[in-house]
């Protein structure tokens, strides 16, 4: 299943790449550099500084060991289990029941819970969730995600520049064609967006298999997913960002996407069959 989506996020960032050369092809030379930089710069500034802008939008505040002594132990656990360094420990000041990893690689990782999360599960539903969090650290996923979202945003951008030129140009053939060719600038970030999406569900698959594997436990996380689930229903996330929604374990926003196309997250109800039908 692992190396299905590995596959799957490559052929899914290929896709991507595809429609960038391809809506790139349209506008010319200038304006695909031009867009490549702007939008390039913008994306990997926050990757860089990724942790400190997640951390920051959620009012994160570092835990202390003598405080939370139970998240410190299984964070602690989990680091030795996946091999990786210990990360900085985050609370998130909400009863909403959530949590996230961030940072540019292992090194300059954070895992963040929430007072919400503490409060419901259990010690192995919380060893389960921290290990997902971790898989998301050692599988690059901060990368990842920011190369989908920054090809994904260089076409938004080229678009935008297509469909202001085509309404204003002078050439008379551009303004005949001027129906479709905006028609080609709204529904192509649209498609971008979708692949995107699709790329942030697949990881969110890897990261469940991967920490699974890691404590040698689906039921765990499965459980968890479906408190978090129930919980974020009645008690969503009231702060942050809806744009930020794909970092955490499950949407913190009360809602989810009519059409599963359009959420960040896998079905709960996926997510569990295939954590509860692992073998280790």
């Amino acid at each position: 299943m692992s190396v299905k989506n590995q596959v799957k996020t490559a052929v899914l960032l290929a896709m991507l790449t595809a429609l960038l050369l391809w809506i790139g092809s349209f506008f010319g030379k200038t304006g695909f550099y031009f867009a490549l930089i702007f939008v390039g710069l913008m994306n990997f500034g926050s990757y860089w500084f990724s942790d400190k802008i997640a951390l920051w939008m959620y009012r994160a505040k570092e835990a202390k060991q003598s405080e939370y002594p139970k998240l410190f132990k299984i964070v602690k656990e989990v680091a030795k289990l996946s091999n990786l360094p210990m990360p900085k420990v985050y609370v998130i000041p909400t009863n909403s029941p959530n949590a996230f990893a961030t940072g540019r690689n292992p090194k300059n990782a954070a895992v963040a819970a929430t007072d919400g999360i503490l409060g419901i599960l259990n010690d192995e539903e919380l060893k389960g969730v921290i290990a997902h969090e971790f898989a998301h650290i050692r599988n690059r996923d901060i990368l990842i995600s920011t190369v989908a979202g920054t090809i994904a945003g260089i076409i938004s951008y080229i678009s935008h520049m297509f469909m202001w030129s085509a309404m204003f140009g002078r050439d008379d053939d551009s303004r005949g064609n001027v129906v479709g060719l905006i028609a080609l600038a709204v529904i192509t970030p649209i498609v971008a967006s979708l692949i995107q999406l699709a790329i942030s569900r697949s990881r969110e698959y890897f990261a469940d298999e991967t920490g699974a594997k890691t404590v040698k436990n689906g039921n765990s996380l499965a459980d968890a997913l479906e408190k978090i689930e129930k919980n974020v229903n009645v008690n969503p996330m009231r702060f942050g960002n809806t744009a930020t929604a794909h970092l955490f374990i499950s949407n913190p926003f009360r809602g989810q996407a009519m059409l599963s196309l359009f959420m960040t997250h896998p079905s709960t109800q996926e997510r569990t069959k295939r954590l509860r039908g692992m073998k280790f």
